[in-house]
């Protein structure tokens, strides 16, 4: 899986961000995406929220992956 200059800058600034701004990001996002909803081309919301707590689990447990470790 390749990542965009843009996901890569994402990173970027979610890395700089303490717990409270990720979690917060993460509920902007899922609300983000629910408005996205009729587009039948994306991926389903359940699964987007899945990716998300999934992710959300791995920030809390200091589970980080490096802009490095995506290149």
């Amino acid at each position: 899986m390749g990542f965009s200059t843009t996901d890569k800058e994402l990173l970027k600034y979610f890395t700089r961000l303490n717990e409270s701004q990720k979690k917060s990001l993460l509920d902007l996002i899922r609300t983000f995406l629910k408005s996205n909803s009729n587009d039948s081309e994306r991926v389903s919301i359940e699964q987007y929220n899945q990716e998300l707590d999934e992710a959300l689990q791995r920030i809390s447990n200091g589970e980080f992956t490096t802009l490095a470790d995506l290149e």
